[in-house]
């Protein structure tokens, strides 16, 4: 049986795709995505399966992901599906697709929270001062 692994990432989230050939079922961690809340990170993730249409329906798509916050893990999910569909067909056409619909269904958003320095209390913020 052919299947194709995939990940994506975005700030501490990671995502990663197995797509196998089948029905068109897609899961994350286990549930299905008709149960995935909140109903707008479902649609989110569904955006890269209309673009694919019937080549989606061929498929099945088994997500785990772990780390970040709900939105993080939602752009990291879409960005894995859409590897993998590429990946897993091939075509050249579905990441042109892909690429013009939205950038970031193929490449990977870099932006992260800025690291904390030391002896500061926040990323930029600096200490204060006392004169008295």
């Amino acid at each position: 049986m052919k299947f194709e692994v995939a990940a994506g990432k975005r700030k501490t989230s990671i995502a990663k795709a197995t797509v196998s050939e089948g029905k068109g079922i897609v899961r994350i961690n286990s549930r299905l995505l008709e149960n995935y809340e909140p109903t707008v990170c479902r649609m989110r993730i569904q955006e890269p399966l209309f673009l694919a249409g019937e080549l989606a329906k061929k498929t099945d798509i088994k997500i785990t992901v772990n780390g970040g916050g709900f939105q993080s893990q939602t752009e990291a999910i879409r960005l894995a599906i859409a590897r993998g569909l590429v990946s897993f067909f091939k075509d050249q056409n579905l990441k042109k697709a892909f690429l013009e619909y939205d950038r970031h269904l193929m490449i990977q958003d870099p932006r992260a929270k800025e690291t904390r320095k030391p002896n500061d209390s926040k990323a930029r913020a600096k200490r204060q001062k006392s004169y008295r």
